[in-house]
């Protein structure tokens, strides 16, 4: 297996990072057939691979949003206010995503991206571990 980590700033506002370049330019530069295992080892982040930039981003925020309302019903309550949701968020968006590697490329569907989700505004940056598997 090989790996590498990635830092990824997401700023203070609640969002959804393409990270799809930086993932197809570390499986090219293993070459060959695998696996690529996603993994963001944060309590209050998650992976998705989901189609970016017509609006699903959006609306997977607003979605979260929806289910894990930024107020003050969350038991975990340090940090802004709704900060607890961020840590239930990882149940819906998992921290990991695995994906097919054929001849260095990631073997996505036309309109699938990998994206960093992170509600988390009290953490400005965020570190991601690609690895590579291949047999």
């Amino acid at each position: 297996m090989r790996s590498q980590i990635i830092t990824v700033t997401t700023g203070t506002h609640e969002t959804v990072h393409d990270i799809t370049g930086q993932c197809a330019e570390f499986v090219r530069s293993q070459g060959g057939d695998g696996l690529l295992h996603v993994f963001v080892p944060h309590a209050t982040a998650g992976i998705a691979v989901i189609e970016l930039g017509a609006g699903s981003d959006d609306d997977l925020l607003a979605a979260m949003d929806d289910l894990l309302p930024a107020d003050d019903r969350w038991r975990h309550a340090h940090g802004t206010r709704g900060h607890g949701r961020s840590h239930v968020m990882p149940a819906l968006v998992p921290p990991y995503a695995t994906i097919p590697v054929l001849d260095g490329r990631m073997a996505l569907g036309t309109w699938q991206s990998v994206a960093l989700v992170d509600l988390n505004v009290d953490n400005p940056q965020r570190q991601v571990r690609l690895s590579f598997l291949s047999g």
